[in-house]
């Protein structure tokens, strides 16, 4: 069904045009991950942007949703702006949820498009709409506070399509439409461009996926001031002709090394801006890639470095990092370079898990598997899943979902995978304990069914509960629990509700050990009580004999405490 035209850009049109971009993005998800080459070949940078703007599009439908706003509610000539969030409210929100789900090198860049242009347009104070003039300057600011936030600015890429589109709107009238379908035409002009001021991408035969993820963004835009998408396409493959003098060398020469470092360190960071400044030039100096958006407190970090730990640690000397995500490109990655190198080497067995807190995806990631971090009420899609099979880049994928909920969705990924060459086992992990135990037998030189079957024996002989606070109140296996109720989950049931972390987690750990066990694993997330965990294990010396105890840090990983008993 046709969108209706907005004759201004309003809070309505921001959450038009947040859910026509999630649209776009995800039919356009599977090209722009296949021409994906640059900074590094790994095929992910339409899903990251998907991502990133799922978790805009939600941060806006919150603040709509505690408006109790109907969609269908007029625009701004309507009267009824003070029933409804402001534009300021919206696209605040927007910039928000983009800079807290940022995924990526260009889904963090957009993440800071967004909300340069949320910073301009919530700048006009209480105006409930703003016109094309508004709409202009709030498209320049996010081309100048995108390329600001890169350390190393590259031609030929998302960066260079920003800029070519707020130079196309400077030209246009004071119409919100005008000044949308000239950004667009602008963006998509200097897209079929970018072949022509990177190598890599003309070797490749394709545009900068980054760009065409913006060009996507945009084309929604025209759709929300004009009520229907522009009439030209995206040109993902071009031939380009060039003049004898190169521009391109130079600037590739700025984000280009001769090998790229092993791994993609992202996390969010609570910091004050002297300190994210020092911040910036301590990560310079370790790695490439490297983009910092954000402000007032709260930023996103993205950088491509040898030394992940390093990366994490300047964080903490910067303030409080969370939700770290560590990838490994793995050895000879495809990272891009000034001359052709082959693609790396499949490795022969991999495992690829489903984590729930930042500090089990470091311990699984130190034990060589690939890791996906699954955010508290925020289940990873099948598609995510595939790309993180992808990244493992094995001819043999060991997939540990590690939550119940997920096994329909892990299914999904692996029969795609499969479909893709890659021999996948799923072994049906019902938490990270259990792909602890898993991962701790995994040995890749036994043969792959000798290996699945002792993961999966490892896995399957470990009980499994949990700690955590109830919501609401609900109905139980074990009772009636009211909202702020301690939970004890045992193999997923309820078993015990009651005031106090403590003592409910004493009381989780006695049943499950009255059936027997030689090893207790405790997973203690970021709000768990600091002394629950040497309770915990003086309990288990003082009445389990030869029972051993490990404790972990999860970090944010919903639950306030995971436990395993094998």
């Amino acid at each position: 069904m046709a969108q209706v035209p907005q004759r201004f850009f309003d809070a309505l049109a921001v959450r038009t045009w947040c859910g026509l971009s999630l649209r776009a993005l995800g039919r356009a998800r599977e090209e722009i991950d296949a021409i994906n080459v640059y900074p590094v070949a790994d095929g992910d940078t339409g899903t990251n942007l998907y991502l990133t703007v799922e978790s805009a599009a939600a941060a806006v439908e919150a603040v709509f949703a505690a408006h109790e706003v109907d969609p269908g509610a007029g625009d701004a000539e309507d009267g009824d702006e003070e029933d409804g969030p402001s534009l300021a409210d919206a696209v605040g929100a927007m910039a928000h949820g983009a800079l807290i789900g940022a995924r990526g090198n260009s889904g963090t860049i957009l993440a800071q498009l967004l909300r340069g242009m949320a910073q301009v347009l919530s700048a006009r104070g209480d105006s409930p709409h703003t016109g094309g003039s508004g709409l202009r300057a709030a498209l320049r600011h996010a081309a100048e506070s995108a390329r600001n936030a890169v350390a190393r600015p590259v031609e030929g890429t998302v960066l260079t399509v920003a800029s070519a589109a707020a130079d196309a709107a400077d030209g246009a009238g004071d119409d919100c439409a005008e000044v949308a379908l000239a950004a667009y035409e602008g963006a998509r002009a200097a897209l079929a461009a970018t072949p022509g001021q990177l190598p890599v991408l003309e070797r490749a035969g394709v545009v900068d996926a980054g760009g065409h993820g913006l060009v996507t963004v945009l084309a929604a835009l025209v759709e929300t001031c004009t009520g229907r998408p522009p009439e030209t396409g995206v040109v993902l493959h071009a031939r380009v002709e060039h003049d004898d003098a190169d521009p391109a060398g130079e600037c590739v020469a700025a984000g280009a090394g001769e090998d790229g470092p092993a791994f993609e360190v992202i996390y969010l960071l609570e910091a004050e801006d002297a300190a994210v400044a020092r911040l910036r030039q301590r990560l310079d100096a370790l790695g490439d890639s490297l983009v910092v958006v954000g402000g007032d407190g709260l930023w996103n970090v993205h950088v491509h470095v040898d030394d992940a730990g390093a990366a994490v640690e300047a964080g903490v000397e910067a303030g409080r990092p969370y939700r770290i995500r560590i990838t490994h490109f793995g050895h000879g990655d495809v990272h891009t370079t000034g001359a052709e190198r082959p693609p790396r080497e499949r490795a022969q067995r991999a495992v690829v898990a489903v984590v729930p807190g930042e500090g089990l995806a470091e311990l699984y990631a130190g034990a060589g598997a690939t890791t996906l971090l699954a955010r508290p009420g925020e289940p990873p899609a099948s598609g995510e899943l595939v790309q993180a099979v992808r990244r493992a880049h094995a001819r043999e994928v060991v997939l540990l979902p590690n939550d119940a909920e997920l096994r329909h969705t892990a299914a999904a990924a692996a029969e795609q995978a499969r479909a893709e060459g890659v021999r996948v086992a799923l072994i049906p992990t019902r938490s990270a304990v259990q792909g602890i135990a898993a991962l701790a037998v995994h040995e890749a030189e036994r043969r792959f069914d000798e290996d699945v079957v002792a993961m999966t024996s490892a896995a399957g002989a470990t009980r499994h509960a949990e700690v955590t606070v109830a919501e609401r109140q609900s109905w139980t296996t074990a009772g009636i629990c009211q909202a702020g109720d301690v939970l004890g989950l045992i193999d997923g049931d309820v078993a015990v509700i009651g005031p106090d972390v403590s003592r409910v987690a004493a009381t989780v750990l006695d049943r499950m050990l009255s059936a027997g066990g030689e090893l207790v694993t405790l997973v203690l997330g970021d709000e768990a009580p600091q002394d629950v965990a040497d309770q915990l294990e003086a309990r288990v010396r003082e009445a389990y004999l030869a029972v051993d105890t490990v404790v972990y840090r999860g970090g944010r990983q919903g639950a306030l405490l995971l436990v395993g008993v094998e």
